[in-house]
Order: structure tokens, then sequence, then C-alpha cells
């Protein structure tokens, strides 16, 4: 009876051993799922740093010259766009003129948005489309519709001197 009297204790040490060690874990895991307050489509610095436009900041003119461009005006073709994968954003130019920047980071699973034709912000992963006006979903991906997935975050951008900067 000794010899079942060790293993039962030397099983239950086992037991509290493993249990033990997946809390552990499972505590582990959980604090690698925590949240990080920026979004997929929030431009560096966005996150209440002090980095954000202060009350006389109007937005345009002079960028200071801190700013890298994402991109030259003239590489934005007029009813079309870049996809600048690097930086996460897609600078479109709908009329002449008239830029804008959405998150280069599909809406129904994160991919990256893989062209711009006719108008039109394509994702090869899952079929999503997105509008180069306003970054609203055309057609949403298998199992939602365009009102139930989300449209192309905005990226605030403007023109300084031939160069696309984020504003």
């Amino acid at each position: 009876m000794s010899d079942e009297r060790g293993e039962l204790e030397s099983g239950a040490s086992r037991r509290a051993w493993l249990a033990g060690a997946g809390a552990i874990g499972a505590t582990a895991v959980l604090a690698a799922c925590g949240t990080n307050n920026e979004s997929p489509g929030t431009p560096p610095g966005a996150d209440g740093n002090g980095s954000e436009p202060g009350p006389d900041d109007t937005g345009g003119g002079d960028t200071g010259g801190d700013q890298e461009p994402l991109t030259s005006a003239d590489e934005v073709e007029v009813g079309g766009g870049v996809i600048l994968a690097s930086e996460s954003v897609v600078v479109t130019q709908p009329t002449a003129g008239t830029f804008k920047g959405f998150s280069a980071a599909c809406t129904h699973e994160g991919c990256t948005v893989s062209s711009i034709r006719d108008g039109i912000i394509h994702c090869a992963c899952h079929g999503s489309q997105y509008s180069i006006e306003d970054g609203s979903v055309l057609q949403a991906a298998p199992g939602l519709t365009p009102q139930t997935q989300n449209p192309l975050p905005t990226v605030e951008i403007l023109e300084d001197g031939g160069s696309i900067v984020r504003a």
C-alpha cells in the first residue's frame, strides 16, 4: 500500500504543478492579447503624445520640413491612386487636385489592399472593394454587406509643394 500512496502523492503533485503551469501560460496568453489604443489606420503620433496639431495649426501650408513625403502628387493619377504598403496608406485623387488618404488595411481581415482600378480600391484577399472618394465599401467580403463591413479609415494627408504628406 505504501507504493500506491507514493504514486497517489506523486500524481497529485504532478497535477498541481501542471495546473499551476497552465494558469501561468493562460495568463501569459491573455497578456499578449492586450489591446493597443491605436487602430490600424491611426497615423503615428496621433495617440495623444502631444504631437497632435495645435489650435493655431490650420493643417495646410508649410509642414516645417519634418514630414517625410509619402509620395509625389504627380505619382497619383486622377481617378486612381497609389498604395504605400510600407506606410500602410492609400493616397487617391478622385478629382484633379483633390487628394484623399485611407488606411491600406482592408477592414475585413486586415490584408493590405492590392490595387486601384477604375476608381475602386481592391483587396485581393476576399474581394472587398472601396471607393477612392471616401473609402466607403462598394463590395463587401463574403458573408458581409456594404452596410456591415466598415469603410477604410481616413488618414489625414495634404499636398505641400508637390508632395503628399501626413497632415
